[in-house]
């Protein structure tokens, strides 16, 4: 029977188990082996948008393979961070749809912060750039006088 995760977490955690919880087939260990071999053949999305997200979630479930999972989850974030970010910062004014339709949403959300900062340094050396502002902190700060530094 499929049941939302916070109903299992809630059903699970309690002193008497109620349910046994079955790992999805994406962090199972045929998976795993996929994912240690090469993570950027793999699409992300069509496994389960939030692949990492559900992945952290499933280590609340007591599971002989929770380290296993831990650490192809983390193997997989680093094997595919380095090409989402490549791929942020050299699509400028491209179609980058193909690009994104593979990646899981913390990727997508990587990849549009990457996708943002490109942009404001382009237009930053075009000259484009809205004129440069003191930070609030630097605005709101004081200086303190002597007798509030000295005991």
């Amino acid at each position: 029977m499929e049941l939302p995760l916070w109903l299992a977490k809630g059903l699970y955690e309690r002193k008497r188990r109620v349910l046994s919880v079955e790992l999805p087939k994406v962090y199972r260990e045929g998976w795993r082996t996929v994912f240690t071999a090469d993570p950027n053949v793999v699409d992300l999305h069509k496994m389960g948008p939030y692949y990492y997200g559900l992945g952290s979630q499933m280590m609340h479930f007591d599971c002989p393979e929770n380290p296993e999972i831990a650490q192809a989850l983390l193997q997989t974030f680093i094997g595919r961070f380095r090409r989402t970010m490549d791929s942020s910062q050299n699509a400028y004014n491209e179609d980058t749809s193909a690009l994104v339709e593979k990646l899981d949403c913390l990727e997508k959300a990587l990849f549009k912060s990457g996708q943002s900062g490109l942009n404001g340094f382009q237009s930053w050396e075009k000259g484009q750039a809205s004129q440069l502002t003191a930070s609030s902190l630097v605005l709101n700060y004081r200086k303190r006088k002597i007798n509030d530094v000295q005991p």
